[in-house]
């Protein structure tokens, strides 16, 4: 928590006694998230476990100055009951984009049916599956949106 409020501060400018905070699009936002991952995909390369990829990935957000909640905990709401059900989001930046981190052989249909419960689930519009299991990050990253 102490690095994702230092990342937000450092986003902050100061302008003539009022503090500004820049509004990113869930655009402007999934382009420096695939720049900061495809950093740790060229550095790492493939074959590591999900957990290594999403702790530095989360770090190199922080780093760029966005705004990371890792593991961020998505309860489900049914018939105005709100219900834990264990459901964590991988990373969500800036309360705008979701992040849902893998390492598998393929993707399936089923992970991007979780990112797209997720986006559902969150009303976030904007979701990003990756794979960090290949030669090349580019094949491994899946847009998948929610009413954009």
């Amino acid at each position: 928590m102490q690095l994702t409020a230092k990342a937000a501060e450092i986003r902050r400018e100061t302008l003539t006694g009022f503090e500004v905070k820049m509004m990113m699009t869930e655009n402007q936002i999934s382009e420096k998230i695939i720049g900061c991952a495809i950093q740790v995909h060229r550095e790492l390369g493939p074959g590591l476990l999900e957990s290594s990829y999403e702790e530095c990935l989360h770090y190199e957000l922080i780093q760029s100055g966005l705004l990371v909640e890792k593991q961020k905990p998505l309860p489900l709401v049914y018939k105005e009951v709100k219900l834990d059900c264990g459901y964590r989001v991988d990373l969500m930046i800036e309360r705008k984009v979701i992040v849902e981190v893998k390492a598998v052989e393929a993707l399936n249909d089923i992970h991007m049916a979780q990112v797209l419960t997720y986006l559902k689930l969150s009303k976030v519009r904007l979701g990003l599956l990756m794979n960090f299991n290949v030669m090349l990050l580019k094949s491994g990253i899946k847009r998948i949106v929610n009413n954009l």
